[in-house]
């Protein structure tokens, strides 16, 4: 079978020819291997006959690379993005959206009878603690007809998650599983004592260096009972401290730096290279090390004259956002990539990279989700890293996700992937490697705990019986339904064992025990409708709803809010926000929507009516119904308030760099500051619906959305 002028791979072709017999398909198969493809023809499919089609990505990099790919192939005026921040072309046929979005519309009144399909890419974010329940929201509202086409690279549970699916949609989906990667990864650890050898060399290495270090520990001991002996002989004194100084002297070795990791793979002819950190400030700091430091040129002469043509548009275009130490970074072929980076410069860094300009890119996680942006190789500064909770070590599927952009389809035979470990830490991280290197990512687990948002936004819509059936099709609900059965079939077991055994004392254990399995397996069938109640027991005790389920001026103002939903609910209920300046307001709203960055300092202190209105907003955020409601949900809401005074010079339009110049950090954190201002226009977007009864306010909101959707805030980075 082909498609555009390619002979497609089996997988490729099997998932095609679901789709033309209307089946929803599942694909699972290793990054790189053309996974897209399926998406690309459904969305051919769907522009040919006149019908629509959605495609929707966890990361916005990804769904405007999708965007910018879509509409190179269909016109721009068959293609639209729609994500919280920017809208272009929501009614165009084919539209890029991010999950939310799609989960809105579907809780909406919109019309989606000629919705043909929806390509849902990493569809294992599922389990992804904060928004994965609107994953699996979108699966359980999407209306039968709709074509699901789910694609993911690290999905290890597909037999589960495809039963759970099909449950869900009325129709068997189907799982098309390629195991085997278009360009096969080989695995090398690297340090300065052994430079990259594979990983089997590399712990015989390690073990010999045991060995020897357990020695070299003796030999001291043996030295220092021959000075004791022979007190009286002084040589004998002088050459055992000698031989304690030597083995010290062996034995030092300093610690591998990433430049040592470069120049190995500089050497082998191993670049480019993606070098995966996880901290924005090494990767700055490492980048712009090896810049200063790097000895010959990595780049050939005719890439470096088409480089220099790229930066000199790229100065003319950018101004001084492209400074000097930057543009002689790059035009060695040496980048740094991150989601803070000011977003002009992640755009041209990915595509410098993808013109195959920028050799040696170093970068974080967020490199490694979707971007069709492979390596010949890909080098790990460690194994470990801060998920949120604590610095932990990377998943299976983590490490999978970056250790997959090794191997460019066409070019390599094979994928590189190094990982920098000194002899010191193998042993700690050694039980890890074998998992690593296996590639069985852990298995997808539900996170499902519906937002107020999609709560309010049932019992406004359905009734109770309606709602508690979506609910348990949730894929929680359907995992402890099966926890429930084994339970049942437990219980069933020893209230057999019971009625055979002739021991009474035997009897009455097995019937009690087989009790509580039957009271475990009430409490997980009911787990997901209670953790609802709850919540609707929330939004009766503090007012927001009616025994009768009908709405009060809480429920209301929920309806809309999608962002910091009890706490801003809240804040409009106490007029807080109705007398502040457009400034001000839009102040407020960016410390409601993000943290402000560890890294980053104010450089003058917070003026005096800045203060007094965050003790009032604080106030509000300990208040009761925000507090209970943390507690219930186990989510911390954010009010960050240095970010008030950066919001308020964006309305009265300064640029970024004036912004910028507003705080002391120590890496480029241009991106968070513009994804900031996108959220909080998000937020003020929402709250003009809060107010569509009080026209002349709810479009004093709509105009503030527009003033401060301007220049980076306005760009597809």
């Amino acid at each position: 079978m082909e498609y555009r002028g390619l002979t497609l791979d089996r997988f490729q072709a099997e998932a095609i020819g679901h789709l033309q017999e209307g089946r929803s398909v599942l694909v699972c198969a290793p990054t790189g291997t053309g996974k897209t493809i399926i998406a690309d023809w459904v969305v051919d499919q769907a522009l040919q006959s006149g019908r629509q089609v959605v495609y929707t990505a966890p990361i916005k990099a990804l769904s405007n690379q999708k965007f910018r790919d879509y509409t190179r192939l269909h016109g721009e005026d068959r293609v639209g993005l729609v994500t919280g921040d920017l809208v272009i072309r929501r009614d165009a046929p084919c539209r890029v959206m991010t999950t939310e979005i799609l989960r809105n519309m579907l809780l909406g009144d919109e019309d989606l009878s000629r919705l043909h399909a929806v390509v849902i890419d990493e569809i294992h974010f599922l389990d992804d603690r904060e928004r994965g329940t609107v994953w699996e929201e979108i699966l359980i509202y999407l209306p039968p007809h709709v074509l699901i086409v789910g694609l993911s690279a690290t999905l290890s549970n597909q037999a589960q998650f495809s039963a759970w699916l099909s449950s869900v949609r009325g129709a068997k989906v189907e799982v098309i599983v390629e195991e085997t990667r278009a360009v096969p990864l080989r695995f090398h650890i690297a340090c300065v004592e052994t430079g990259i050898i594979d990983p089997d060399e590399y712990d015989n290495r390690w073990r010999k260096h045991q060995r020897d270090t357990r020695f070299a520990v003796d030999h001291r001991g043996r030295g220092r009972n021959s000075r004791g002996r022979g007190r009286d002989g002084r040589g004998s004194d002088r050459q055992g401290r000698g031989r304690g100084r030597d083995s010290r002297k062996q034995r030092f070795v300093r610690r591998t730096r990433h430049s040592d990791i470069i120049k190995m793979l500089v050497q082998a002819d191993l670049l480019p290279c993606l070098y995966f950190c996880f901290s924005r400030r090494d990767i700055e700091s490492q980048a712009r090390w090896l810049a200063r430091n790097i000895r010959g040129d990595i780049l050939d002469h005719r890439e470096a004259q088409e480089l220099d043509l790229r930066l000199a548009r790229a100065r003319e275009e950018l101004g001084s956002t492209l400074t000097h130490d930057l543009f002689q970074m790059y035009s060695q072929g040496i980048a740094f990539h991150h989601a803070g980076l000011h977003v002009s410069l992640k755009a041209l860094v990915e595509e410098l990279y993808e013109s195959k300009l920028v050799k040696i890119l170093y970068c974080t996680s967020t490199f490694a989700l979707g971007l069709n942006m492979p390596a010949r190789s890909v080098a790990f500064e460690g194994l470990k890293k801060f998920d949120g909770r604590g610095i932990n070590p990377l998943t299976v599927r983590g490490f999978m996700q970056k250790a997959g952009r090794a191997g460019r389809r066409g070019l390599d035979d094979v994928g590189h992937v190094v990982l920098r470990i000194d002899l010191e830490e193998y042993a700690e991280l050694r039980p890890l490697l074998k998992a690593y290197f296996e590639g069985r990512p852990e298995p997808v687990r539900s996170s499902f705990n519906l937002s107020w948002n999609s709560v309010i936004s049932l019992i406004e819509r359905e009734d109770r019986d309606r709602v508690r059936e979506i609910v348990e099709k949730s894929f929680l609900a359907w995992h402890l339904d099966r926890m429930a059965q084994r339970h049942r079939d437990d219980a069933e077991g020893l209230i057999a064992k019971a009625e055979d055994a002739s021991d009474n004392h035997k009897a009455r254990r097995a019937r009690k025990e087989a009790k509580k399995l039957y009271r475990r397996a009430d409490q997980a069938e009911s787990k997901c409708w209670m953790a609802f109640v709850e919540k609707e027991r929330f939004l009766i005790g503090h007012g927001y709803i009616q025994e009768d389920g009908g709405f009060n001026a809480g429920a209301k103002v929920l309806r809309h809010l999608q962002i910091a939903e009890i706490l801003v609910t809240e804040l409009v209920l106490s007029g807080l926000l109705e007398d502040l300046d457009d400034p001000t307001l839009f102040g407020v709203l960016c410390a409601l929507v993000s943290d402000f960055p560890r890294k980053a300092q104010r450089r003058f202190g917070l003026p005096r009516p800045v203060r007094d209105l965050a003790r009032q907003i604080e106030a509000v955020r300990q208040s009761g119904p925000v507090l209970d409601a943390e507690d219930l949900t186990k989510m911390e809401v954010t009010f960050a308030p240095s970010w008030i005074p950066m919001g308020q010079e964006w309305v009265r339009g300064q640029d970024l760099q004036g912004i910028l110049d507003m705080l002391d950090s120590e890496i480029d954190i241009a991106g968070d500051v513009v994804g900031t201002f996108r959220r909080a226009k998000d937020l003020c977007k929402q709250l003009s619906d809060v107010y569509q009864d009080m026209p002349d306010r709810s479009e004093a909101l709509r105009d503030l959305a527009r003033r401060v959707s301007r220049d980076e805030v306005e760009v597809v980075d």
